[in-house]
């Protein structure tokens, strides 16, 4: 099956659909989706594991483009989540969590994890709760499902609606495309908290760069932050 000029490849079972992707890294030109219906070892942002549950979308993106537009990427993939699943629940309180997570009602329900392949190719894993949410106390923030907000979809359909906005996306202009990725931020504006290998600062969450690093203001000074995990300051009343 093709949709939006990439070809899926379905899968059983795989130990990561990121493996699985950077193994075709060498069909030059193709754009491709690893699809899995279970992955045995998923893994997050920061050498975090991944909780594959049954029932749950898990798939991989594999396309050649730039490493120096890494940011527009991030932005692209990202924003097409929050698209999709306002597609399905347009009632639902939908936002980005920096870097590229999605929230329903300031839980969250998908995530994302973006490495190099060989040549040009990047990959772009995506993990989103359809069915089931992790309940562990490895979490560090709180997690929802799309059945558990209200919302029934297969993750078949889910990754149906979603190519076309990811592609459509990934065709934007960058400048367009982050503004509107602050758009639908949560917290822009508002005092954080950013936890970075065992330390943490403290600041006023200004927005991201064209490179979608975010920008955190301390004091009269602005700092540059490349990775990190996002904590909200202030009571998540809504």
């Amino acid at each position: 099956m093709i949709i939006s000029g990439f070809e899926i490849l379905q899968f059983t079972e795989v130990e990561s659909t990121n493996d699985t992707a950077a193994e075709y890294a060498d069909a030059a030109g193709k754009r491709l989706v690893i699809n899995a219906k279970r992955q045995t070892a998923g893994r997050g942002r920061r050498g975090r594991k991944w909780q594959s549950l049954d029932g749950n979308l898990f798939f991989s993106l594999l396309l050649e483009f730039p490493l120096k537009e890494l940011g527009k990427l991030i932005m692209a993939a990202t924003l097409g989540l929050a698209e999709t699943v306002r597609f399905f629940a347009p009632e639902a309180k939908v936002q980005i969590k920096w870097p590229n997570d999605v929230l329903i009602n300031n839980a969250k329900v998908s995530g994302m994890l973006l490495e190099k392949g060989a040549g040009e190719y990047m990959i772009v894993g995506i993990g989103v709760n359809t069915a089931q949410s992790p309940n562990s106390a490895e979490m560090l923030y709180p997690t929802t499902s799309l059945r558990e907000a209200g919302i029934e979809v297969s993750a078949e359909d889910f990754l149906q609606q979603y190519l076309p906005a990811f592609a459509a996306n990934i065709a934007r202009d960058a400048t367009d495309l982050r503004r509107e990725w602050l758009q639908n931020a949560k917290g822009i504006g508002e005092k954080i908290t950013v936890k970075q290998n065992g330390g943490e600062q403290n600041g006023i969450f200004e927005g991201i760069d064209d490179n979608a690093d975010l920008i955190l203001r301390i004091g009269n000074e602005k700092q540059k932050i490349l990775a990190g995990d996002v904590f909200y300051t202030e009571r998540e009343n809504g």
